[in-house]
């Protein structure tokens, strides 16, 4: 079945609901992707189920053996440790029609395959936060004798932001931390810079305001310039000898490059440990 040209006519499946969960379905009705009415949801918290239904007007459904029964696509969004307790007992309710998607950290195609054998269409996707505002920056990859939803896949994750195929493996694991957990290691150097400016005068807001805009300009400038590297753009900033060519002097002194690569081989370590802790569930 294509999916990708039918993707109108399907029914999009959530078991879990969480923030990412709910991301991926406000992209969806809002690109005009999928129609609202297609998509259903089940959570293990009635109350966020019901907002969520209330909010974006998706089908809440009582249980996940239900939900799998009525949809053509399921997105597995419950956390990766809890991921085997929800599938087994629902396992038999899964067919070769069916196409899954888990955006569970950690957990591999391989036992993704263990869990469900007799689906053909799997897959695995890391979005990232900013797909709330359709900005995200969201891998995926396919298992073994999966290539013929690529299309499916793709046109699916679209809506929330740029999608980048990559595979399993050392290179899923770098897309997790570099992009998966970037926002987050992003917001660490913007508190540094507004607790920075805090120090020198600037109440909360207003250096709040500036540090977001000046991440945010620097951003779309190298958005704005695909052809320019972005070592150029931090050359056309930096005069010799000035303010600038201080600064960055005194951050490769201090060998801030060298930080933030431990950092990411720290955080890389991390999601092989929760993998690992998968595999033996």
């Amino acid at each position: 079945m294509n999916y990708g040209s039918l993707l109108k006519h399907r029914k999009i499946g959530f078991i879990g609901a969480g923030n990412m969960g709910q991301a991926m379905m406000k992209a969806l009705i809002t690109s005009g992707t999928v129609p609202k009415e297609h998509i259903f949801a089940t959570n293990r918290s009635p109350g966020k189920l019901l907002k969520l239904s209330e909010a974006l007007g998706v089908t809440s459904v009582n249980t996940n053996e239900e939900l799998v029964d009525m949809c053509d696509i399921i997105v597995l969004g419950v956390k990766p440790q809890d991921l085997v307790g929800v599938l087994e007992p629902i396992a038999s309710s899964f067919h070769d029609g069916h196409l899954v998607i888990s955006i569970a950290a950690g957990f591999s195609l391989q036992t993704l395959k263990r869990l469900l054998p007799e689906v053909l269409g799997l897959a695995r996707a890391m979005p990232n936060t900013p797909a709330t505002i359709q900005k995200a920056v969201v891998g995926y990859c396919l298992a073994e004798g999966a290539e013929a939803y690529e299309a499916s896949v793709e046109e699916f994750l679209k809506p929330l932001g740029l999608v980048v195929p990559v595979e399993e493996g050392e290179m899923f694991e770098a897309l997790t931390v570099s992009c998966g957990s970037g926002p987050g290691f992003i917001f660490e150097l913007m508190l540094y810079w507004q607790e920075w400016m805090e120090e020198h005068g600037f109440d909360a807001q207003s250096a709040r305001e500036m540090v977001v805009q000046t991440f945010a300009g620097a951003a779309r400038l190298a958005e704005a310039s695909p052809d320019v590297s972005i070592q150029e753009l931090q050359d056309r900033v930096t005069s010799k000898k000035g303010v600038t060519a201080a600064g960055l002097q005194s951050m490769r002194e201090l060998e801030v490059e060298r930080a933030l690569r431990y950092s990411f081989e720290k955080a890389v370590i991390r999601d092989q440990e929760i993998e690992r802790g998968t595999a033996k569930q």
